[in-house]
């Protein structure tokens, strides 16, 4: 089983819009073999960023078989009401090709439930026995994977192979200390853009699931790297590392929101994609304080990039470009 892609960075795709508020699926893989070409490992796909709760299952699975179709590798969503949605998603991805699951909990009905949770989670693996999964733990969904369940389940499927925390500095520490550190096949990626730093360096992370790297990909797979580096012990790279996560912590923390979509599709029309400008709900856009904050923060970071990353040293030996 195949889980390289795992020890990388990936970027949530979100999903491109046509005027009649549509999938537009040949803007979506565009986006993917952009992301790829970046230097990014795979590709999310449907997450939360992928608007899943509003496209139909048909549509998520259009999207997942033309990212795949396109040689993209692929980790896939299964957040759904419905435990057969999420397991037919699953079947589907390992159909199809993809490279990987996100295994995200079941909502609203039972969702605090542990037993249901396992038999959601459960019946998802066993849907796609052959494709690597991670646990997606999430304050957003409701329920918290905690040590006991992911053990259980992973010694009746193999294929359960890390744990994606998009919760904060404590939750990567506990995911750290009671899951991935009790097993080093177990493989730990950090969930949310505000704690790279902390979950490769405090809490031995491999990988990172990034909403923001869709916007700045050059710089978020230069703060991986640096964080990579700071975690052997390089004191440069853990000042540098440091430096560049504050300088865009107001960006990164548009993916603790609940309107996250938003910002960062509006991120990618500040950067000329206008297929990012609609959403599928026509009353979903930010209102003009919030494009206009979006747009000075936005500004300012590529400014203070432009000048910092000018500076020698351990920048010398990685690839920095101007945002």
């Amino acid at each position: 089983m195949n889980t390289a892609v795992f020890n990388g960075v990936m970027p949530a795709l979100m999903t491109p819009c046509k005027a009649d508020r549509t999938p537009d699926y040949d803007a979506l893989v565009k986006k993917g073999h952009e992301m790829i070409a970046a230097g990014m490992s795979a590709v999310v796909y449907c997450g939360s960023m992928g608007d899943w709760p509003l496209l139909t299952d048909e549509q998520r699975m259009e999207g997942v078989e033309r990212l795949t179709q396109a040689g993209i590798p692929v980790v896939v969503g299964t957040g759904a009401i419905n435990t057969k949605s999420a397991v037919a998603l699953a079947a589907h991805a390992q159909k199809v090709g993809a490279a990987g699951l996100m295994v995200i909990p079941r909502v609203l009905s039972r969702g605090t439930v542990i037993a249901a949770q396992r038999n959601h989670f459960k019946a998802i693996l066993e849907a796609a026995p052959d494709v690597p999964a991670i646990i997606y733990n999430s304050p957003v969904y409701g329920f918290a994977t905690r040590a006991d369940l992911f053990f259980s389940l992973r010694s009746e499927h193999p294929n359960l192979i890390g744990f994606k925390e998009f919760g904060g500095d404590a939750d990567l520490r506990y995911a750290a200390e009671n899951i991935t550190s009790k097993d080093d096949e177990v493989l730990l990626m950090v969930g949310v853009d505000t704690a790279v730093f902390h979950g490769f360096v405090n809490c031995g992370a491999v990988g990172a699931i990034t909403g923001i790297g869709t916007a700045l990909p050059k710089e978020v797979l230069l703060l991986a790297n640096l964080s990579r580096l700071a975690a052997q012990g390089n004191a440069e790279a853990r000042v540098r590392a440091k430096e560049l996560e504050e300088a865009f912590s107001v960006l990164a923390s548009f993916d603790e929101g609940p309107e996250l979509v938003l910002f960062f599709k509006y991120l990618l029309v500040l950067n000329g994609e206008e297929e990012y400008r609609l959403h599928f709900n026509e009353t979903d856009e930010l209102n003009d304080a919030q494009r206009h904050y979006c747009e000075q923060q936005y500004s300012l970071f590529k400014a203070w990039f432009a000048d910092w990353s000018k500076q020698g040293g351990v920048l010398s030996n990685m690839q920095v470009t101007e945002c």
